[in-house]
């Protein structure tokens, strides 16, 4: 499952780590992506969204109804 947010579009940066010995090695860091369940009232079901914490915080705020309509795409699935 990747790690990548449905609302924001968060995913993961990719970067070095530089010691002090200037050995440079590769590093990954993720979001903090969480599977949060709705419950969706438009179709009178739950649903199942991936999202980092920032945009669990933003579809507390605006609703599930307005988050989904911000996602969705046309001929894309919610």
């Amino acid at each position: 499952m990747s790690r990548r947010c449905r609302l924001t579009g968060l995913e993961p940066g990719f970067g070095r780590s530089v010691p002090h010995s200037h050995r440079r090695t590769s590093r990954r860091s993720d979001p903090n992506a969480q599977t949060r369940r709705y419950w969706y009232p438009a179709q009178q079901r739950h649903i199942r969204l991936r999202l980092a914490t920032d945009a669990i915080r933003t579809v507390d705020r605006i609703g599930v109804d307005a988050a989904v309509a911000r996602n969705r795409v046309p001929g894309g699935r919610t």
